[in-house]
Formats: C-alpha cells, structure tokens, sequence
C-alpha cells in the first residue's frame, strides 16, 4: 500500500445540524466517530441536504433536494475532486425529491465514485413499485446500512436482496462512565425524587401522552416520582409559531393535576448534558406509537446510560430489549406502563441490574464501534490503494486518578466504579507508578507528583525489614496475613524492583526526595532479588535493576542482573528446541518480559550468548502473536502449551502493553522498522483491530477494559487494566518523537545494532 499525501475524503449526503432531525444528529455522531477512529487518514464532508436554497452553504456541497437539477451538478463536482473515495447516502424516502424520492436516481446515474447507503426505514410487505425503486437503488451502489436484524430480514425476504449486499450496524450510542442514578441526580438536585425521563424532539409519534395518562397511577405508589419531558418539539410540528402539540401535553398536566411531578426541558441539549439526565433516569419511558418504527436513537441512547426501560413494542425494542433490561408493553396502554414502572420503582435492585445489563449491552454499539463496522465495508468498496490508518485517542488519566486514594490505587473496579473493598495491592500501585513517571516526562505536568509520591509511598509501606514486599493492603490499611501468604509473591516484589528502578532513571526531572526514596528502598530489596527463581520475576526485576544500573552505574547490580539471567539461560538451554525457542513448555502472560530481560543483560554484560537468545525468543514469540498482519493475544485459557495449538479468545490488555514494552526496547535498542511495525499492530488490538471490532478502552475516562472475550467485552475497568492501556498509549505518544534519533539504553553504552 501507498502512504497518503493527503486524506481520503468520505462525503455523507444527508441533512446536517443545525437542522434538527434524528438523520442529522446521526450523521453528525457516525462522522464523529470516524474521526475518532480513523481521523489520521480519513476526513468526511458533508453534502447538506436542503429544501430551499442555501443564502451561504456551510458544507463542502449542498443539495436542494427540490431542484431537480442540482442532483446532476453536484454528482458533476464530486466526480472532479480525485480525494472523494466514497459518497454514503443517508436515505429516507421524504428526504429526496419525487416518488419514493427517485430524483436521486438523477444524482445515481452521474456519479463515479463508489456508493453507499444507510436505509434509516426499511418499509415491510412493499407493493410492487416500492420493491422495484429499492433494487434498483442497490444497483447503483451493491452496499446498503440498516439497523436491526429485522431490517435485514425484511430486505431479505419481502425486497430480494442479497444477504452479502447488507451490513447491520446498531444505532450508535455514546460511551458515558457508568454512575448510578443517584449519584447523577446530584448535578441537578433531584436526588430526593424517582426519575422517569423521556427526550426527543417532540410530536405525535412520541406518544407523550400515554406516559402522562400513566403517571396519576404511578403517582398513588410513589409520590416523590418526578417525569421529566426533555426536548424540543420537532420543528415540522410549530405552525405560524404555535406549538399545538406541547400545549395539548402542557393541558393534560393541568387536567390531571401533575404539575408537582412534571418537568418540561424545553431545550435541544447538547449531547453531553442530555446525557447527563439519562444518567440521573430510574427509568426511560419509551411511548413511541408507530408499529413500524424500524429504529429508534432515543431508546438506544437510554440504554447505554444505564436506564432500565419501560418501552411500547416497536421493531427494535422488540429486537433489543429482554425481560433483564426492561418490560415491554403495549403500544398506547397507560395500564400497562403504570404496572411496569410500579414494579420497577418497587425494586431498586432490580432496576439497578437491568440498568447495568442494558448498559453492558450497548457498549458493542458505541460510535466507535459503529466507525469500525462503517470502515470495514468501506474498505470493500474503496481503491485499495490507499491505507486506512488508526488515529490515537486523546490519554486520558480520570479513571485512574478516580481509583487512586490517599493509600495507593485500589485493585478493581465494577465497570467505572471503584471497589474499594478489593482493596490494594504492591503489583498495581508498582504499575502506577511506572505509567505516571512515563506521564510526567511526557507532559512534565506537575499534578503528577501527588500520585508519583502516592504510590511510591505504598511500595515503601509494603516492604519488610528484609528487603522484600508483602503484597496485599485491605481497604482499611491493614495486612492480611493469608492474602500475603497464598500468593505466590515473587513476581509482585520483582515489578516493585521494576517500578523503583525507573523512579530512578528519572531522577535528573523528579523532586530528589522521591528519587532517594526510590533508590533506597530498591536498594533495600538488592539482597532479596538475587535469589529469584521465576522466569517472569526475573525479568519484572532485571528491568529495574538494568534502569538503575543506567542511571547509577553499580557493580554489585551488574552482577546480580547477570546472576539473574543465567538462571533464565538456562531455562532457555532446557527448553528450547528447534521449533520452540523459548524459556518454558508453554506461552502464558507477560511473555515479553523474558526475551526483553536478555536484552537488558546483553547491553549490561556485552555476552554475546544473551544477544543470541534475545533475537531467538523474540522473534519465536512474535511468530506466534503476529500472523498476517494482526495481532492475536495469547489466551488465558489454558495458555500456549508447547506441541499444541493454542487456544482462540480470553484475550487480556496486560499482553498487549507488555509485547508493546517489549517491542518498545527491541527498537531502542535496534531502530528496526519490524519492532516499529509491530507496536503500531498490536496497539490498534486497543483500537478496535480485534475479533469483537470494539475498542478495548473507555475514551471518555482513559479506563481500560478489563479483557476480550469470545462474545463480549469485560467492561470493568480495575487498575492492572487501565495502567497497562495507559502505558502502551504512552509508549506510542513517544514513538513519535523517537523516530528522529537513536535513544540509547544505557548512559554507559552507545546503542548497539544488535541484528549485525
């Protein structure tokens, strides 16, 4: 493939804000997301769609959809910008002109880019015309979005259209951190009240009044309940600037006598503080009345907020939601609303659950999901010539300050929510503390330091007058004796030797009070690390020993890095054969660290043997992980046992980072382009380029998932995972930057081109 001079461009014909409509606000979110995911490479225009001419167009393009010219002249300038690769047609039949809006047949038969289209209704039982205009929209263009599986169906089996010509996509939803609905409600003050929320742009087929009719039945249950009505109304629906609908629901408030327990938000919010209510919701009220609705963005929306939901059967509630995540009821029963909102404003730990399952089961669909699903079929359909690059989120670092206390980083979290009674352990605030050295030399931001100092502090109160380290603190800062004993606690001791050792690599820009605090206790800990025996804990505690050795050059730590590595040695002379070039029978976790360990002997000793065996294992591991040009994480089910094929899925974020670690020294210390290729390979695993095609990261939050399964994603974010995604994005921030000259390993050493 060739690298890209400029982007490709993707134009999107549709209606864009600030026209509000469901289209618009979808293809704003689906652009959105594709900028997220694949903005280095991809820039996506508009090409507005209007109904009067515009005065001044905003838009790369416009098209007055009643112009029936303007469907040929525009097709003619897109024909001569070369960059166009794709045009996506967001289409519903009373968005284009003519019957069934067949002008655009105008634009489809001038085109020459390739086309497209995301059918936002799919009508059942068509009569013959409708059937034929549809086929023949799908000759043009051998591509076509929907978003349900009932949608496909009925494209399938009533329209003839070819399975393999059909991608399904969920509505998008946007990734939010999980809080419960009592501790939303604070930002608006509400928290003494049970919240009921609808929101859309209002009118007749939302059905408004059948949540109102139900609310004097709910009210006799639970009287503090509060019914919030959040939206504007649709503009199609205010007449001469008189807005019948709102003041026929404003009316029915004032008969029924709810003033006390309704709410109107009057407003187009922004996204952010829509979401923010839907966070605050005990339950989403779905009223929509049209038995046909294939799709709908506001029951999606609320489910990914974590409302547990009372819906009307529509195609897609009836597709999406089971009995663990709401009740369904009759369209237009107030009865029945009423009984399903009593039960779940009864059972708060029922709407809890449903809350989570629904949240758990959106977050497939979020918009960068939806992005990786879009891009995937584009790809299918664009010049093959051009390469789709990843683009990097934003670092963020609220999850892990989030989980950070006083104490240290506390072990796991329920989704995005601390746990403190997991309490904390030396291996995570080890951890910790390496990303947030790795952070304050990138950023040099001095909010840093608290935390640098936090979780060296807990690594000091962990070690024992001998040197070593117990490893596990409850959440009340007490030892527990048996924790400390059942584990086998060589390799969290061996990554506190890792963590004090890069504490003092960056001495030269640390407040010296923690650099001789590091150096101490690692110190401390010398007498105790020459007599590691595992693999793994060897190289944990080679790494830090090699960092400090490079930055305080020590003979005793030479040696005792030396002594070290020829127990690993000989690991490898007993084990390696002629197709298994490695330390041990089988491929577990945190396989890199071994060969990454003789790397660090080798530039420390100058033997050539651990050189030798560096290279070996190192490219017999990745023979293993990198298989035409994807990533594959070794499982944690039952590993990698040597003369076995190994086992598919239970993927965890911990290889990742730590192949990542690896292959980050091996370019160090090599500036080999493979090392280079490979980080990039294995950190798009983050990025969506998995089995699942769903990122493997919170991108609000910075908190990473917890691992990728056969069919799901864990979505608790506990610290082990949250710090090795931080790291491995921090070493690809850095890559950037060490692209134009050759970092050294060793201050004592000039970097050696280790493949002559």
């Amino acid at each position: 493939m060739k690298a890209l001079s400029t982007k490709s461009k993707i134009v999107f014909l549709s209606t864009f804000p600030p026209t509000q409509c469901g289209i618009a606000t979808y293809t704003q979110d689906t652009i959105k997301g594709i900028a997220d995911v694949y903005g280095k490479s991809i820039l996506c225009e508009i090409c507005e769609l209007v109904d009067k001419p515009k005065i001044k167009p905003t838009q790369a393009f416009t098209l007055n959809t009643k112009n029936r010219k303007e469907y040929t002249t525009v097709a003619e300038e897109m024909n001569t910008d070369k960059s166009i690769k794709l045009v996506h047609i967001q289409h519903e039949f009373g968005l284009f002109g003519g019957n069934y809006g067949d002008h655009l047949l105008d634009f489809l038969n001038v085109i020459k880019k390739p086309v497209t289209f995301t059918f936002h209704s799919v009508i059942p039982n068509p009569n013959d015309e409708l059937r034929t205009f549809v086929k023949l929209l799908l000759r043009y263009s051998h591509s076509v979005f929907v978003m349900t599986n009932q949608s496909q169906e009925i494209l399938v089996n009533d329209y003839g259209i070819s399975k393999e010509l059909i991608t399904c996509v969920p509505h998008g939803t946007h990734v939010v951190v999980y809080e419960t609905p009592f501790s939303a409600k604070k930002k608006f003050d509400i928290q003494d009240r049970l919240v009921l929320s609808t929101f859309g742009l209002l009118g007749e087929g939302k059905n408004i009044e059948t949540g109102l009719k139900a609310l004097p039945k709910i009210i006799k249950n639970t009287p503090n309940v509060l019914y919030l009505i959040i939206g504007k109304t649709h503009p199609n629906n205010i007449t001469n600037g008189v807005d019948a609908y709102r003041n026929r629901l404003e009316q029915m408030v004032d008969d029924l006598q709810l003033r006390d327990n309704v709410r109107f938000v009057n407003e187009y919010l922004d996204t952010a503080h829509l979401l923010e209510y839907l966070k605050a919701t005990d339950i989403y009220m779905f009223t929509s009345k049209d038995p046909n609705q294939a799709v709908s963005g506001t029951f999606s929306y609320a489910m990914s907020c974590a409302c547990p939901l009372v819906a009307s059967k529509i195609p897609h509630t009836l597709e999406v939601l089971t009995s663990d995540s709401g009740i369904l009821v009759d369209i237009g029963d107030a009865d029945q609303f009423a009984e399903a909102a009593i039960q779940l404003l009864s059972d708060e730990k029922r709407r809890e659950e449903m809350g989570i399952n629904a949240f758990r089961k959106t977050r497939a669909s979020s918009w960068e999901n939806v992005a990786i699903t879009h891009m995937n079929t584009y790809k299918k359909l664009m010049d093959k010539t051009y390469e789709i690059k990843y683009s990097y989120p934003a670092i963020e670092l609220a999850h892990i300050k989030k989980m950070t206390t006083e104490l240290g980083i506390i072990q796991f979290s329920k989704i995005s929510v601390p746990d403190p009674s997991s309490g904390y352990t030396l291996d995570d605030n080890a951890r910790a503390l390496i990303a947030f050295c790795m952070h304050y030399k990138l950023t040099e931001d001095k909010d840093d330091l608290p935390y640098i100092l936090i979780y060296l502090d807990f690594i000091e109160r962990c070690q024992k007058p001998k040197g070593n380290f117990m490893n596990y603190i409850d959440e009340n800062n007490r030892e527990h004796l048996e924790q400390n004993e059942a584990a086998n606690l060589e390799d969290s001791n061996a990554r506190a030797i890792w963590a004090l050792g890069t504490v003092v690599s960056h001495s030269a820009i640390l407040p010296d009070s923690i650099s001789k605090k590091a150096s101490k206790c690692l110190l401390n800990a010398l007498k105790w690390s020459e007599n590691i025996q595992s693999p793994r804990s060897i190289g944990f505690a080679t790494k830090g020993l090699y960092l400090y050795h490079s930055t305080i050059p020590n003979l005793y730590v030479a040696a005792i890095i030396n002594k070290l590595n020829a127990k690993l040695l000989s690991n490898y002379e007993i084990h390696a054969s002629k197709n298994w070039k490695w330390y041990e029978n089988y491929l577990t976790y945190a396989n890199g660290i071994l060969p990454e360990s003789m790397l660090y002997a080798y530039l420390v000793t100058n033997k050539p043997i651990y050189k030798k065996v560096a290279l070996e294992s190192l490219d017999f591991l990745t023979s293993k992980m990198f298989l035409d040009d994807n990533f594959r994480v070794i499982s944690n089910k039952g590993w990698y046992q040597k003369n076995t094929e190994p086992h598919p899925y239970g993927e965890q974020p911990i290889d990742v980072s730590y192949t990542i670690q690896t292959l980050n020294a091996f370019y160090n210390a090599t500036k080999s382009p493979e090392y280079k290729q490979q980080m990039k390979t294995a950190f798009n695993w983050f990025l969506g380029k998995n089995h699942l095609n769903q990122i493997m990261y919170n991108p609000v939050s910075g908190g990473g998932y917890d691992g990728l399964e056969r069919e799901n994603v864990n979505l608790n974010q506990g610290a082990e995972s949250t710090i090795c995604y931080l790291t491995a994005r921090l070493i690809m921030e850095n890559l950037k930057a060490t692209d134009s000259k050759v970092i050294p390993l060793s201050k004592s050493r000039t970097t050696m081109a280790i493949h002559s």
